[in-house]
C-alpha cells in the first residue's frame, strides 16, 4: 500500500497539501492563499466538513500531534491486517497435494486386494 493513502489529511484534496491546511488553520495563510482553500473547501462537502471540524478545535498546535497520533494508529492497523492476511495466505501446498495422492491411491490399491482376496475365497 503507497505510504501517501496511510496519512489521515493527505487525501482532503490533490490541490491542497497537509502543510498548507495547517497554515490555513494556524492563520498563518496570505488572504488569497486562504480564499483558494476555502473555495476548495466549497467545492467538496466532505473537504467542508474536515475544514469545519479542524476549526473547532482550539488548540491549533494539538492539531499536528493528533494527526500524527492518527496516522500511526492507522499505520499499525493496516499492518496488523497484512500480518494476519499473510498469516492466513496459504503456502505452496504441492508436498500436502503429492501425499494426499499416495494416500488415496494406497487405499484404492488395498481395496482392490482386499476384494479380490474375499472373491477368491
Amino acid at each position: 500500500m503507497a505510504e501517501n493513502l496511510k496519512d489521515i489529511l493527505s487525501n482532503l484534496t490533490p490541490d491542497v497539501d497537509q502543510e498548507t491546511l495547517m497554515l490555513y488553520l494556524q492563520d498563518k495563510l496570505s488572504a488569497e492563499k486562504k480564499h483558494e482553500v476555502e473555495k476548495q473547501g466549497v467545492d467538496d462537502p466532505f473537504n467542508s466538513d474536515a475544514l469545519e471540524g479542524l476549526e473547532g478545535i482550539r488548540d491549533k498546535q494539538q492539531i499536528a500531534y493528533m494527526v500524527e497520533m492518527l496516522n500511526r494508529d492507522l499505520k499499525k492497523k493496516v499492518e496488523k491486517k497484512k500480518k494476519r492476511r499473510e498469516r492466513l495466505n496459504l503456502k505452496d501446498q504441492s508436498l500436502l497435494y503429492f501425499s494426499i495422492l499416495i494416500l488415496i491411491c494406497l487405499v484404492v490399491i488395498c481395496y482392490l486386494i482386499i476384494h479380490r482376496m474375499s472373491k477368491g475365497s
